[in-house]
């Protein structure tokens, strides 16, 4: 049946869990290409039999193949879209450079869309007096959180001018700009508020 190929194709995306990426599913893109290629020939054929078209009988399939057609590609371009929307979130929980896991799942266009991304992101945050937009996506509770130091890091010296001494399972109550990126890095660990 016209179309079930592109329907499986949006499905398997959607069966995948939110924090992985599948690889691309190339066989059943191409059969979804081969697909429309079909659809379009044959329709072109039954157009360019000018006699057949002006009879009734063929104008309902060459409806029918260019509603096909149309399926095909919405399906196939929600499938990229959808693929794309889900590297542009990585990008912004997991920063430039993505985990191995997701990389391997990337096709090579993928990974030259996500540079070019990486790229015009990193442009338009310089252009912000190097403000890292993709930090603070949520807004804060507090100013100020309570963390626990996972390993020896050494001293901190916050905005304040204060210095801190993150030493393995010491407790310290900083602003959330100054230990964020610790957090991200495995360093500090938000225990309460």
């Amino acid at each position: 049946m016209f179309g079930s190929k592109a329907v499986v194709l949006v499905k398997e995306h959607k069966r995948c869990p939110p924090e992985q990426l599948n690889p691309v599913n190339e066989d059943l893109l191409r059969q979804v290409f081969n697909e429309m290629s079909v659809l379009f020939e044959a329709n072109k054929t039954d157009i360019e039999n000018k006699e057949d078209v002006r009879d009734n009988k063929t104008i309902p399939s060459i409806h029918l193949r260019h509603s096909a057609l149309e399926m095909d590609r919405r399906c196939v371009l929600a499938y990229l879209k959808q693929r794309l929307n889900k590297i542009t979130e990585f990008r912004w929980n997991h920063g430039a450079v993505l985990p191995e896991d997701i990389q391997v799942n990337l096709h090579e266009v993928e990974k030259q869309w996500f540079n070019k991304y990486n790229k015009s992101l990193a442009s338009y945050m310089l252009s912000l007096n190097g403000l890292d937009i993709t930090q603070n996506t949520v807004p804060p509770k507090s100013l100020k959180i309570q963390v626990r130091c996972l390993q020896d890091y050494g001293e901190l010296e916050t905005d304040s001018g204060d210095i801190v001494m993150l030493t393995q399972n010491s407790e310290h109550y900083l602003p959330l700009s100054e230990c964020e990126h610790l957090i991200k890095q495995g360093v500090l660990q938000h225990v309460g508020s």
